[in-house]
């Protein structure tokens, strides 16, 4: 998937991407869903490539030990926005089906201040935050 920017606003972008490895610098500030698992490896592109204002991946099951969102305590120790969608909503590696019918799984506190809540859709959630400026 190449990346799009599907909605925008006073509260800034969304922009899909089938891989946290496709930021840009010029991303900065943007609503990312990414199609990619909320692994350590995810957690360190999202932080390293451009400062995001949040950071959406896919929980992949969660995993043992939580390693399916492990890049949300990463984020979270950055004060940067962080949430999952379920793997049971969203097919892993698919931003474009996140975007249609993820349901948020998780989400760090930042997010949480963002307004994401678990069991929420994504992106409703995503387009009243964009529309509105909240949490900016």
């Amino acid at each position: 998937m190449h990346k799009a920017q599907v909605a925008h606003g006073p509260g800034g972008r969304v922009l899909l991407m089938g891989s946290i490895t496709q930021v840009e610098p010029q991303d900065a500030g943007a609503l990312v869903v990414s199609g990619s698992h909320g692994g350590v490896s995810s957690g360190e592109y999202a932080l390293v490539l451009a400062p995001l204002r949040l950071a959406v991946f896919n929980d992949a099951g969660v995993g043992k030990d939580g390693a399916g969102i492990a890049a949300l305590a990463m984020l979270q120790a950055r004060g940067v926005a962080g949430a999952t969608v379920s793997h049971d909503s969203a097919r892993i590696g698919d931003a474009a089906d996140a975007w249609a019918h993820g349901t948020v799984s998780h989400a760090n506190a930042a997010a949480l201040a963002l307004g994401l809540r678990p069991g929420a859709a994504l992106q409703p959630a995503l387009l009243q935050l964009v529309q509105a400026g909240q949490g900016g």
